[in-house]
């Protein structure tokens, strides 16, 4: 059995006679009716009744008709998908990042594509598992750590680490709080593992220094929201929810922040492509936060 008898199978049924069928895929009459009879002795059903001089589909050509339909359908996607692979595009991509960046940035982001882009698909991951999902199917990484060197990559921005109090805290018209005072607070933290929680562990430890009192969440939605609640100030790097004030925490001169990085395979067969889907992610961010990566 072959695609080619396939095709001229619903040729036959679509068009609605050989004659007309033949016309379409450039064959003659002849030569058509004899792939159709090869096709129905090679699969050992007859499919087609002769009546009134014309070939109609019988009940077992009927209950064949949708399976030759799915099976030349999708030969046709193996081509195009060949033809994408071949050609270095992208027809689909597949993004995994972490929670925070995926609501905050590569949502926001993947609302102005438009029907030229590739379908985007998007995997939440915790911060330390972002690289390793490239070996299970993700295209393009987004961490906040350099990425391997084995990697293609590129830095897409630098996002600061916010203090967020809410209208009654005393910061409330503060721009900046230095690190110090930071940890004289009851704090509202993620994990560990969060990017925003490793970036204020390390100035805390650099000066020295250790937190009075700590609360964990699981969400940054959720420290936002205890915070608005007046119960504590949430570090964390997301956009700010629940009308909190944003308090930029330096540790001397630099301000706390954090740094996204774009990765992918090397020698990934769209290699150009994932490259510009990285530099408009960059552009992007230094649009929506002002701060190009370094």
């Amino acid at each position: 059995m072959e695609l080619r008898t396939l095709r001229y199978l619903l040729a036959v049924v679509d068009a609605g006679s050989v004659s007309a069928a033949a016309r379409q895929v450039h064959v003659s009459q002849p030569a058509l009716s004899r792939q159709l009879h090869r096709l129905e002795q090679s699969l050992g059903i007859r499919m087609f009744d002769q009546r009134d001089g014309r070939l109609t589909l019988n009940s077992a050509g009927l209950e064949f008709l949708p399976i030759a339909r799915d099976l030349v359908a999708r030969a046709d996607l193996a081509l195009q998908a060949a033809a994408a692979i071949r050609t270095g595009t992208l027809t689909s991509v597949t993004i995994s990042c972490p929670g925070t960046t995926l609501t905050d940035v590569i949502a926001p982001f993947l609302a102005t594509w438009d029907s030229t882009d590739p379908l985007p698909r998007v995997w939440e991951e915790s911060p330390p598992a972002i690289y390793a999902s490239l070996q299970r199917g993700a295209d393009l990484a987004i961490g906040t750590e350099p990425p391997p060197r084995e990697l293609s990559c590129t830095p897409i921005a630098t996002l600061p680490v916010w203090a967020y109090v809410n209208g009654t805290h005393r910061w409330r018209d503060r721009q900046v709080v230095q690190v110090v005072d930071v940890v004289a607070e009851h704090l509202l933290l993620l994990s560990p593992a969060q990017h925003a929680r490793r970036a204020l562990d390390r100035a805390v430890g650099s000066a020295g220094l250790g937190y009075r009192q700590v609360t964990e969440f699981g969400t940054p939605e959720v420290a936002q929201a205890v915070a608005a609640a007046g119960r504590g100030v949430a570090v964390v790097s997301d956009d700010t929810r629940f009308g909190l004030h944003p308090v930029a925490i330096a540790a001397g001169r630099a301000r706390l922040s954090i740094s996204l990085y774009a990765a992918w395979p090397r020698g990934h067969h769209a290699d150009a492509a994932l490259r510009l889907i990285a530099n408009r992610l960059s552009g992007f961010c230094t649009s929506r936060y002002r701060r190009p990566a370094h």
